[in-house]
């Protein structure tokens, strides 16, 4: 029993070998016709690329047999198409390398047949039929004598690689320059004054430089007594851009439901001032208060008490914001940018200052739109905070690692990097509670500690969320939206829900680099139909 099953067994383990041999022997035979076979028949002359064709080669190592190139009776149809693809890709390999070696008239060959088989390919696809080896066989021939002409002149994988990898650095040096072109042209473009803006400036300038009517009806506004009633709800915007300043206080009236219980408190530069004052005195404002202050009648916004503006005397620093010619681009526009150091961007710092009679506030930056009544923002609980802000840290680059040095002992040992950074543009500030917490001397000392710049590099946000660490209460982030400016992936919903929508980004909403998707938002508010604003063509 146990001898038979072993004959069993032996014959088996026979007739296995012997059908392994012989697969083994054909797939040899194969390889040996494929691979060897072809480099043993010596070639002939190779085709001279001078515009002759490729019907004049002739070599004897391409094989364009019907069973190898796609015969029905050996393939199905479908397989010309797929060596007619392969062919395809391998000839535009050919044609980058061939223009790399200046053989012009070898590309020029090669992307006459890829037309042809390109061309061939779409005819069957459009038809709905398989591509025969009779409409196939004269173009692969082609394609055939074209690949082994380029082999027989070193253009092979290796060599193509190299070539690839030079041409991706040289292609990845020219992406970054013009990347570093782009960062400078779209800096510059959004600091630039739009044509229109400045002529409105202008007209609106005159208009209250010649008009002694407008100038006394707005002294005696001055004398209104809603400017330091803490029963109403208080606006401050500190902007030098009347266009931008009229939609904030525009879309605010528009969406409240009491306007005639809105003040809005308005600062500007003494350039823009006359400009903001008939703006606003030529328009109504629906029973709304408003003052307009220049920035230049602060008696006390000096060097003396103002760390930034003492630092503006330093030679050292007036060279590092102010001095052109530097190599590094991106830190020139971005870090050295003077507007970072413009006392209205820096005037929030100092709101009890400005209006010493008030108990809260809500600050506004010019770039935002109000969608929705705001008032309710004044009885919003901030649980003896002073600031009330939306957070950003919903993801890792808004924590405070992101906008300050902690590599520095004096950052390190007194805040955590993991800490939420908050938005300014949308913020509720208790004055009652910032002049018991002593909230200007907290900026003071962390703008004189970076008289070297090194804690943190530019803008108002840094200092801003050192000055008021531990002072924030977290408001609900429907209050405030932000990334208009640059950000084209917002979620429809959230800005529709969001009470105040912010254009923060280069990308501001007066500019022709403005989204074209958010910028009706803001155009919703200005008022197209004013004389000046036709006047100047803007739209």
């Amino acid at each position: 029993m146990s001898r038979r099953l072993s004959d069993g067994r032996r014959s088996t383990r026979r007739r296995f070998s012997y059908t392994s041999i012989l697969l083994f022997a054909g797939l040899v035979s194969c390889c040996y016709v494929i691979f060897c076979v072809p480099r043993l028949i010596p070639s002939k002359q190779l085709l001279q690329v001078d515009g002759s064709g490729a019907d004049s080669y002739s070599d004897e190592r391409i094989d364009v047999r019907p069973e190898l190139l796609g015969n029905s009776e050996l393939f199905n149809p479908a397989s010309v198409a797929r060596q007619l693809g392969d062919q395809l890709t391998l000839a535009k390999a050919y044609v980058v390398m061939a223009k790399e070696n200046s053989n012009y008239g070898l590309a020029w060959e090669l992307s006459a047949q890829i037309r042809a088989c390109q061309n061939l390919l779409s005819q069957a696809a459009t038809s709905g039929t398989p591509v025969s080896f009779a409409e196939a066989e004269p173009v692969m021939k082609a394609l055939s004598a074209l690949t082994v002409q380029a082999k027989d002149l070193h253009y092979d994988s290796a060599t193509m690689i190299m070539k690839l990898k030079a041409q991706m650095q040289a292609l990845e040096e020219r992406a970054n320059a013009a990347a570093a072109q782009s960062t400078v042209f779209g800096q510059l473009a959004a600091e630039a004054v739009p044509k229109g803006l400045h002529c409105l400036g202008m007209r609106l300038t005159m208009v209250w430089a010649t008009t002694g009517d407008l100038r006394a009806g707005v002294e005696s506004r001055k004398q209104d007594k809603r400017l330091t009633d803490n029963n109403l709800y208080h606006f401050c915007v500190f902007s030098d851009n009347v266009l931008a300043t009229s939609v904030v206080v525009n879309s605010t009236i528009q969406n409240a439901d009491h306007p005639d219980r809105l003040v809005f408190h308005v600062v500007t530069d003494h350039m823009n001032y006359g400009a903001m004052q008939a703006w606003f005195a030529l328009i109504d404002l629906h029973g709304a208060a408003i003052e307009v202050q220049s920035i230049d009648g602060f008696t006390w916004l000096n060097s003396s008490y103002v760390p930034v503006l003492k630092q503006l005397g330093d030679a050292e620093t007036r060279s590092y914001y102010f001095k052109s010619g530097s190599t590094d681009t991106k830190a020139t526009l971005k870090f050295r940018n003077p507007k970072y150091l413009s006392m209205l961007n820096h005037l929030r710092f100092y709101i009890p200052e400005v209006y010493p009679e008030l108990k809260k506030v809500v600050f506004l930056d010019d770039d935002v739109v109000v969608q929705r009544d705001v008032t309710a923002l004044f009885s919003v609980d901030l649980h003896g905070n002073v600031n009330g802000a939306v957070e950003t840290c919903l993801e890792s680059f808004h924590r405070f690692h992101k906008y300050l040095n902690f590599s520095d002992p004096r950052i390190s040992s007194h805040f955590d990097p993991e800490s939420c950074g908050w938005a300014f543009g949308m913020n509720v500030f208790d004055l009652v509670a910032w002049k018991a917490a002593n909230v200007t001397s907290r900026y003071h000392y962390w703008q004189e500690q970076n008289v070297d710049r090194t804690l943190w590099k530019l803008g108002t946000l840094p200092p801003g969320l050192l000055t008021f660490y531990g002072l924030t209460h977290s408001l609900d982030p429907r209050w405030h939206v932000l990334g208009l400016g640059y950000d084209a992936n917002i979620d429809s919903q959230l800005i529709e829900g969001g009470a105040v929508v912010h254009f923060n980004g280069n990308m501001k909403p007066w500019l022709k680099l403005a989204m074209s998707r958010y910028k009706p938002i803001w155009e919703k508010y200005v008022d197209f139909s004013f004389s000046y604003v036709q006047q100047c063509n803007i739209h």
